[in-house]
């Protein structure tokens, strides 16, 4: 799985609400590339287009992984009501090659003041295996750039991790750096893990 859609920052997703309509796209490098939690690749490139219009959103992204390429897509809503921000929408991601199966999720998300709370229902097909039920939970607080966050895995999936970092745009580029900490659950080798990521990213307006 990875990172990208409306379900991942509700802040993003309550901007569709102040314009009429957007095309935008983007591009961006990982040098390393987790996702919620879990390692997918060292070093990876993505790009993405996305369409928001009145608060609703929808859109693909795109990234390499070990041995494939992913490619997501979703679609939803988000709003604001005074102060409390809120989105519902869908992702599923599919990927080529042996690296994963397909996944299918219900995202849920809720704002209020620094914080945010995102909850995600999904499936795994699981290759020729039985169906696999997930459920991921995060919570984030967000302040001039700087964030903090708490969130892992329920039902057929488990795991946790804690992830800080710091988010900036300097000339129109958007750079950030981020600290996980990832128990034995969600680490490919059996033990906890941290890594230290950088990112760079810019987006495009294709009005």
């Amino acid at each position: 799985m990875n990172s990208k859609r409306g379900a991942l920052a509700v802040a993003a997703i309550l901007l569709a609400g102040t314009a009429l309509a957007d095309f935008s796209a983007n591009l961006g490098f990982a040098s390393d590339y987790y996702y919620r939690g879990i390692f997918q690749a060292g070093s990876s490139a993505s790009g993405g287009l996305d369409y928001e219009s009145s608060g609703f959103y929808a859109g693909t992204w795109a990234a390499d992984v070990k041995d494939g390429l992913e490619i997501d897509g979703y679609f939803g809503y988000g709003s604001e009501v005074g102060e409390f921000g809120y989105s519902l929408g869908y992702t599923a991601y599919f990927y080529s090659g042996d690296f994963d199966d397909t996944y299918q999720e219900i995202n849920l998300g809720g704002s209020y003041g620094l914080l945010a709370l995102d909850v995600a229902v999904g499936e795994y097909e699981n290759f020729s295996g039985p169906t696999a039920d997930y459920t991921y939970y995060s919570l984030t607080v967000e302040k001039n750039g700087f964030y903090g966050k708490y969130a892992g895995f329920s039902r057929d999936f488990s795991g946790e991790y804690l992830e800080v970092g710091y988010g900036t745009s300097v000339s129109d580029i958007d750079v950030g750096v981020n600290l996980i900490f990832n128990d034995k659950d969600l680490s490919s080798d059996g033990e906890s893990d941290q890594a230290l990521i950088f990112t760079v990213g810019k987006s495009f307006d294709l009005n």
